[in-house]
């Protein structure tokens, strides 16, 4: 199996990189004809969100008294297959895609259906298997008898291409690792953690989910980027869940000072700083757009990680499908995406990127309507917060990763004045994510509905990565040592969810 793997991944990495660039920079110029012709216009907004899990022993495999209850575990392919949910890329890692839907109250309830019944129905399978699926930022717990370390950093070497062990199956995964601009050794950096490995697998450490929101007319685009931009930090302020990387991965520095020093969101710190390198900055909050011309381009200007063969089918989007290779390995935190199967479905739309996976479905869904509720409002009320400086858009996006709710954001309100009172700054927010959702069709109720669990977190002053945090330091307290306090933690966050992924949300958890 590793011996056909390195082969494909050889092959791949044979492809010619400047006839390959040279074919993305030919695929951008169909797409800008096409924006030209409107193809990429539709006649209203849609939604979509991709929503990623890690799996943990549960049941047979959970020895429950000993410390590797709900220890990671890898997922078998065909049960996964089986589930209908996509591999990501550890072996323990599993996405589901929902279908794109309408922005109304029916596209929103679709979507929320869609997810429970497909999670509901893959929880049966996995539980059968004595596994279980998690939504959450960052695991902790290693597989039984395994340390983290070791998981994320074992490979081998067949002849000159570097197989990671626990990397699924990809030939564009393995060739990420193996491309002529990856160096030798990746870093994983975060406060008292310094990882060294010679794939990407450390990545694996996170999970998200990724609200889309398709405009309606392409040449739009700029102006919902701009203020997707905007929103970023706030909302990943709301949304922090990622506070600890399994314990064996920390210097021996002290649990105290991995307080003091340690950041809400290390999910951004796993991912800018095992896929960034010195030359090719791949991950990073992006510019302002000023045309949707400029959004293609971008992309197809991108530093070329991996210059894979692809293939042109019959789809629209196979019309340009090396610069939809290339878009795989465009990794902004917000980012223009243009695709369709067919034209009539050719669409143009915005991944946005920053938010962790959450504790419940419930809140994974009020992010999706927040975002897309004011994605629908804040360009329609011309809102003044477009004119924030880009810079201080994107130090309120680093500031949320480090502190959260603590982070103290900078906002321009309708009045057209920059504040930081926290107050103020998520009733305008929520304000105009319940005007674009009631402008979209939905209730005063419904909208509402959609927002609470977000309002109560800035109501409480906790977000789960606080949440975490006291749970830690509530066991530091006991006297436990650290590493049991963030197994224990971890425990709990899991055990809770068991009782609240479905059907509740993170307010049940107080």
């Amino acid at each position: 199996m590793t011996d056909e793997l390195a082969a494909e991944v050889r092959d791949a990495l044979a492809v010619d990189a400047e006839g390959f660039n040279d074919r993305a920079l030919a695929d951008a110029d169909v797409v800008k004809d096409e924006l030209a012709a409107g193809t990429f216009d539709n006649h209203q907004a849609i939604i979509g969100l991709e929503y990623e899990f890690y799996a943990v022993a549960d049941g047979r495999w959970a020895a429950s008294n000993d410390g590797d209850v709900y220890g990671l575990m890898r997922v078998p392919r065909r049960l996964l297959e089986h589930v209908g949910f996509e591999k990501e890329l550890g072996l323990h890692n599993a996405e589901m895609t929902t279908n794109p839907q309408p922005l109304n109250a029916s596209g929103l309830h679709a979507q929320e259906s869609e997810v429970r019944a497909q999670l509901r129905a893959a929880l049966q399978c996995t539980s059968a298997e004595g596994i279980r699926l998690v939504s959450d930022g960052l695991w902790t717990i290693p597989p039984a008898g395994e340390t983290a370390e070791e998981y994320l950093t074992n490979s081998v070497d067949d002849d000159g291409v570097r197989i990671a062990t626990n990397m699924s199956g990809s030939v564009r995964y393995h060739a990420m690792a193996n491309g002529p601009r990856v160096p030798d050794t990746v870093m994983l950096d975060a406060p008292h953690v310094s990882l060294p490995a010679d794939t990407v697998m450390p990545e694996s450490l996170i999970s998200s989910i990724q609200p889309h929101f398709q405009v309606a007319h392409a040449a739009d685009l700029p102006t919902y980027f701009n203020y997707a931009l905007r929103i970023a930090g706030p909302l990943l302020a709301l949304g922090v869940n990622s506070p600890f990387f399994p314990p064996d991965l920390y210097d021996d520095v002290g649990a105290q000072q991995i307080l003091a020093d340690g950041h809400a969101e290390n999910r951004i710190h796993v991912f800018e700083s095992v896929l960034n390198t010195a030359d090719a900055e791949k991950v990073r909050f992006p510019q302002d757009l000023n045309t949707v011309e400029d959004a293609v381009d971008r992309v197809a200007d991108d530093a070329t990680i991996v210059p894979m063969p692809v293939p042109r089918g019959d789809r629209f989007d196979d019309n340009f499908a090396t610069l939809r290779r290339k878009h795989g390995t465009y990794w902004r935190w917000i980012r223009p995406v243009f695709d369709g199967a067919s034209r009539s479905s050719a669409n143009a739309r915005i991944e946005f990127r920053p938010l962790p996976a959450q504790p419940t479905v419930r809140d994974s869904m009020a992010f999706q309507a927040t975002f897309a509720g004011l994605m629908k409002s804040l360009p329609r009320r011309e809102h003044p917060v477009v004119n924030q400086s880009w810079s201080t858009a994107r130090e309120n996006f680093y500031a949320a990763m480090r502190s959260g709710l603590d982070s103290r954001q900078r906002w321009i309100c309708n009045d057209g004045v920059e504040t930081i009172d926290q107050e103020a700054i998520y009733d305008d927010i929520f304000a105009h994510a319940i005007d674009g959702l009631t402008a979209s069709g939905c209730s005063k109720s419904t909208a509402e509905t959609y927002v609470e669990p977000l309002r109560h977190r800035v109501k409480t002053q906790m977000t789960p990565a606080s949440w975490k945090v006291t749970q830690v330091r509530d066991h530091l307290t006991d006297g436990t040592d650290f590493a049991t306090a963030v197994a224990e933690m971890q425990r709990a966050y899991i055990k809770e969810q068991r009782e609240t992924l479905l059907d509740e949300s993170f307010l049940a958890w107080e």
